[in-house]
């Protein structure tokens, strides 16, 4: 009566794992996300099926086994069988994992083609990720632009308390409408990334010279938040993603003021080429723009980091000929981390930041560099660029 008790124990604790955890874990937070396009709904389905598959394989084998061990044991006098192969046997254990295996492949790969096809696509946006920020680039709409982290250094340093979006915000995210297929053309400008936002089941690897596609279509208004995920350098953490999807018309009005504001942004970097900044206002201006776009690889103190990134406190580029230093970050420097900021920060930022690392940490140099001597430098550029792609 005992044994009996403790089988059929047994196997209602196993009959109620099976019927109950599915449904539990659907709903719990540690289970994939259902998310808010068709693909991703159909890989959380996908999912389900496959989880519901292994509870009932997991059911079978180990219902046989534990009965097998409860019933057959030694203490109950069982003896054990003698017994050959069977041809019968090989070929249903053989056949039932064929059918399992491919009620999984039909579905798996419907998705999988669905996931591919970008056809059709009512928007096309340009992603291109760099050590350490994502750019952006509206096709057709005259709209780009660099999305960085947002969460401050003092939070990162642990000064400050964490705030609840924490390494998950960004100064400028992805705006995108509800309810239009978007295509995304991926590539990078360094080294290997990875755009991934679960809500939207789309995580594509941007790489250096090719372009990979992916494509979403959103169903619900939200912010939604990714990072990249792919390592790729000392920063990869610090690199999140946002994207705001919104209703047609509030996208609409979105767009025109973005456009608006790109405009008015040209037009005062063009009326900053005729200001002359003193060397105090230069070296505020400097400082916030070497902190937000400098430090995470030369340090906020300017020391760098030995053997990775060099550093500019008392180096010979911040305290030798302004040309060269002007070269380096103007253009950066090819087969390095050092990026070209020439379409990154206007003629006034780019003076600052200069400035303030040619008289910050005891570099004391004493010179200003204006934005008219940016200018003037990217003028000299594009003219020796000229003879060499006409020899090439």
């Amino acid at each position: 009566m005992k044994r009996r008790s403790v089988t059929s124990w047994l196997w209602s604790g196993i009959a109620l794992l099976f019927t109950f955890s599915p449904c539990v874990f659907a709903e719990s937070s540690m289970n994939m996300t259902q998310g808010v396009t068709g693909i991703s709904q159909q890989v959380y389905d996908l999912h389900m099926l496959i989880f519901y598959i292994c509870c009932a394989i997991a059911l079978v084998v180990f219902g046989v086994m534990f009965y097998s061990i409860l019933n057959h044991r030694k203490s109950k006098g069982a003896v054990a069988a003698h017994f050959h192969e069977s041809t019968k046997v090989e070929i249903i254990w053989t056949v039932i994992p064929i059918i399992i295996l491919v009620a999984m492949a039909i579905p798996a790969t419907k998705t999988l083609i669905a996931m591919e096809d970008t056809s059709q696509s009512e928007l096309t946006i340009k992603v291109t990720g760099s050590q350490w920020k994502w750019h952006y680039s509206y096709f057709g709409e005259d709209v780009e632009f660099y999305s960085l982290l947002a969460t401050s250094s003092k939070q990162i340093e642990g000064i400050e308390e964490k705030g609840a979006h924490y390494l998950l915000e960004v100064d400028h995210p992805l705006v995108v409408p509800i309810n239009r297929k978007i295509r995304f053309l991926m590539t990078s400008d360094d080294v290997i990334h990875s755009w991934w936002v679960p809500d939207f089941a789309v995580k594509k690897d941007t790489i250096p010279g090719f372009i990979n596609e992916a494509w979403t279509k959103i169903d619900k208004p939200g912010v939604y938040r990714g990072q990249c995920a792919e390592l790729c350098g000392r920063a990869h953490g610090f690199m999140p993603i946002v994207v705001h999807a919104m209703e047609e018309s509030q996208y609409e009005t979105w767009l025109a003021d973005k456009k608006a504001e790109i405009a008015l942004a040209q037009q005062q970097a063009n009326a900053a080429l005729t200001a002359s900044l003193s060397l105090e206002e230069l070296m505020t201006k400097g400082e916030q723009i070497y902190v937000d776009r400098c430090a995470v690889c030369h340090q906020v103190a300017g020391t760098g980091i030995p053997g990775a990134f060099p550093a500019i406190k008392g180096s010979k580029i911040a305290t030798g000929n302004i040309d060269d230093h002007l070269d380096i970050v103007v253009n950066g420097r090819s087969g390095t981390a050092m990026q070209a900021f020439v379409n990154q920060l206007s003629e006034q930022e780019l003076a600052a930041v200069i400035t303030y690392q040619r008289n910050a940490w005891g570099n004391d140099t004493g010179d200003v560099v204006q934005a008219s001597d940016v200018n003037e430098f990217k003028g000299k550029s594009s003219q020796l660029e000229d003879p060499k792609e006409a020899a090439q």
